[in-house]
């Protein structure tokens, strides 16, 4: 994280408080994350640098560039425009060009790119999304805020030839996850 300038992910007037230690807004009724919460749900993921990752809602790109440090390759879906052109040109300007944005339905995934070694969602759900778990490779680990707009917890999946594996962890908040 500390290789990656947060500042370059928030608007202009919110530059004095970048590092702090919470989600600030970025338009769009969306959030950057809070660092301490990009940085857990990475670490629930085990990266080892070689896994290829989908990051649903992009938002700033913010948390594409952290995940870009940590994996081979990223692929991450916004469902707004302007949010997403906006993430393109701030991983542009930091150095995480090879960090693919798309324009689209988050819950829908990248089929196109499975099968997953990671994916982590920057949006609460009640349930994870069938397409994303399909799209996990075996030993594909998921995390997620699920829970409804005023509890949530992060949640880790990890998929097994039996099934899911899962993990419940520290409570959080994040804006709801949405389709087109």
């Amino acid at each position: 994280m500390s290789t990656v300038p947060r500042e370059a992910f928030v608007p202009p007037s919110l530059v004095p408080r970048a590092y702090e230690d919470a989600a600030l807004s970025i338009g769009e009724g969306q959030t950057i994350s809070q660092p301490y919460i990009v940085a857990a749900m990475c670490e629930l993921l085990e990266l080892d640098g070689s896994e290829r990752v989908l990051d649903v809602g992009t938002g700033s790109g913010y948390a594409a560039a952290v995940l870009d440090e940590l994996a081979a390759s990223v692929v991450s879906i916004e469902r707004v425009a302007s949010l997403a052109g906006r993430a393109r040109d701030a991983l542009a300007a930091t150095g995480h060009a090879s960090v693919e944005v798309r324009i689209g339905d988050g819950r829908l995934g990248a089929p196109d790119t499975a099968p997953l070694d990671a994916i982590a969602i920057a949006a609460a759900t009640p349930e994870i999304p069938e397409a994303l778990v399909d799209q996990l490779a075996i030993g594909g680990r998921l995390v997620a805020p699920r829970g409804d707009r005023e509890a949530q917890r992060l949640v880790r999946l990890v998929k097994t030839e039996d099934g899911l594996g899962e993990t419940v962890g520290l409570g959080c908040r994040f804006v709801p996850l949405v389709g087109e």
